[in-house]
């Protein structure tokens, strides 16, 4: 008779906030006071707290929305593997869901997509809740993204601290160019996890083997200088549409590389 009050307490502490999230999310707190009250004396590295804090708060979050679309859709294995905790220690490749994105951040301040999730596709029935699942991460990046520049939206930034301004905007530009990224329908991204339900049983093992490379070409063709200009033409324009001077991102990304200044 003891065994359903267990089972009760287990799903509880399956979905329990971890003490690691809290904690990121309190760095974000306190160094995005620290910018607002211009408390710390480098206000650069203030910056770059808040803003790489406040990236790693939406890789958790995005890779939550991947966790908890997969749970109701029919994976009951996700609150075991900790997905619903928010702990970014948890994920299938710690390495790959956070650390690379932080690093492409600060080496060229752009919002590489993370992974990953280990869902058990087989347990899950339907195209559309599989399309649903690779849609929640980016769809939850765009929620960030306008969470961020609603202040810009309602007209209220006029006495804010123009550091904090720059710091929004950055952050801003990340989420939006991060969802952008994984809207490509690329193998290894969102995107192609989108479509994949949708396509014959020849395509997708045709395209199987080159899964693993496609993040590395996306990349690698950024890297080109004028794809990387058209792609961040349009994560401007798409700032706009948000209210959000890409001054401020600029700007924001400068302050944030506290090394250089």
């Amino acid at each position: 008779m003891s065994v359903t009050p267990i089972r009760r307490a287990e799903r509880g502490s399956d979905s329990r906030v971890s003490p690691v999230f809290i904690g990121i999310a309190a760095v974000m707190a306190v160094s995005g006071w620290a910018v607002w009250t211009h408390y710390a004396s480098d206000r650069g590295f203030a910056v770059f707290l808040f803003v790489v804090s406040g990236w790693v708060v939406s890789l958790c979050l995005h890779e939550y929305a991947h966790a908890r679309t997969a749970l109701h859709s029919g994976d009951l294995t996700i609150g075991a593997k900790g997905y619903l905790t928010l702990n970014p220690l948890k994920y299938a490749n710690a390495v790959l869901s956070v650390l690379l994105p932080v690093l492409f951040v600060i080496a060229g301040g752009i919002g590489l997509p993370g992974g990953a999730v280990y869902i058990e596709r087989d347990r899950i029935r339907g195209r559309v809740r599989h399309s649903l699942i690779s849609a929640a991460g980016p769809l939850t990046n765009v929620l960030f993204a306008f969470v961020l520049a609603l202040p810009f939206m309602l007209g209220v930034t006029d006495s804010w601290p123009p550091e904090f301004l720059d710091a929004l905007g950055f952050l801003a530009l990340l989420q939006v160019s991060a969802a952008l990224l994984n809207f490509i329908p690329v193998p290894g991204l969102d995107g192609y996890g989108i479509i994949e339900p949708w396509l014959s049983y020849n395509i997708k093992r045709q395209v199987a083997p080159y899964a693993p490379f496609g993040l590395l070409a996306v990349f690698g063709i950024l890297y080109i200088q004028s794809v990387n200009d058209k792609f961040f033409e349009l994560v401007y324009h798409v700032l706009n549409w948000f209210h959000v001077d890409p001054y401020y991102a600029a700007a924001g990304y400068h302050l944030f590389q506290f090394w250089k200044n």
